[in-house]
Parts: structure tokens; sequence; C-alpha cells
């Protein structure tokens, strides 16, 4: 489905093994931003779009150092608008996935689910590496802010135990005030797993 929304699910086909994410309060600023970053190393620019409320995200991927090279300028163009940003040296597989995909994955009611809520885009992507590099989990959904007030959100689907602890890692690497919250469903209801 994507991690944003324009009408039809927009995904993002980002390669890694690095990915690097500016969230940024300013929509003219971020266009700098991305615009720096490309000109600064040779990244993928995935994303340059504003969401809401109002805010703008800047996504790249590429060679750890590219990135890590990329992101350094993108950090001095965007000065005082940065409100949250992210550099994953080695994203997960199912980070990639699930940013690339464009249906949704059917869903078993012997499985567990789990919920991540954020208050950025940069620390959903940061919970759902984390959570899946942790655990034998994968992502069913991931949401980037569009049409969320900003926020982010994450469905995580696994053995009860494996969610369990993918939660609790969440919970232990986002910082205070990032982190919404995160709920366990232990044996959703077939009509629960319809609606998802």
């Amino acid at each position: 489905m994507g991690p944003l929304r324009t009408g039809q699910a927009e995904h993002v086909v980002a390669t890694g093994p690095a990915l690097g994410l500016l969230e940024l309060q300013s929509i003219a600023r971020g266009v700098t931003v991305a615009d720096a970053l490309v000109k600064r190393a040779a990244v993928q620019l995935h994303l340059n779009r504003p969401v809401s409320p109002g805010k703008h995200l800047v996504l790249c991927s590429g060679e750890v150092a590219e990135v890590e090279e990329a992101m350094q300028a993108g950090r001095v163009q965007a000065g005082s608008s940065l409100c949250d940003e992210l550099l994953l040296t080695l994203v997960h597989d199912e980070v990639l996935a699930v940013l690339r995909r464009k249906v949704k994955l059917p869903l078993s009611e012997e499985l567990s689910l789990g919920i991540v809520e954020t208050l950025s885009a940069a620390s959903t992507l940061r919970g759902a590496d984390a959570a899946c590099k942790v655990a034998e989990v994968r992502l069913h959904e991931l949401r980037l802010c569009d049409g969320l007030g900003g926020k982010g959100f994450a469905i995580l689907v696994g053995e009860q135990d494996m969610v369990e602890a993918a939660l609790a890692t969440v919970e232990s690497v986002l910082l205070p005030g990032l982190l919404l919250s995160v709920e366990l469903i232990a044996r959703p209801h077939p009509d629960l797993l319809l609606s998802l």
C-alpha cells in the first residue's frame, strides 16, 4: 500500500543499504534540503514532498558513506526547520519491502498484531526497523504522516512472543515524546483482519 496517500497509495522503491530521512517544519526549506542532498552525494532521492500537517519529508537511500554525507548537507541546509531525522546504515529488508509494497499481504488470525503509533515519520521508520531486527515479524503496513496529522504508524505481524519482543524494542529505542502508543492484539478477529 505504500507509506503515503495521494488518492492512490504511493510506494517508494528504496534499495539501501542505507536510508536517510529528514523531516522539516517548512515545505519551502524541504525542497532546498532535497536539492542539497543530491548535490552533495550520489544518493537516490525517493521522497521530496509535503505531508500533513504542513511538514516536508525528504527520503534518500544509497551506500552508507554517501547517505551519511548527503544527510550532513541536508542538516546544514535545514537549520532550525529540522524537526526529526533518521539515518539507518543497514536498513532491514522488511522495511524496504513495506515501503515498495503496492498491495497489502493477507493476514492470518493465528498470528498476533502489534501496532506502533508515533509522532513523526522518522520515529516510525526507526521503530519499525528496530522491531524487525530484533524479532521475526513482518510489517503489514507503514504510514508516514500523510493524512494522519503528522503522526506515523506501523502494524507488525508475527507469533505473539515475537510481536511482544518487537514492541518492547520499539519502546526502548524511541525517544520519550515521540512514541505515542504500542498495542498488542494476540488473536485478532477475522472481521478486524479484513478491515486492515
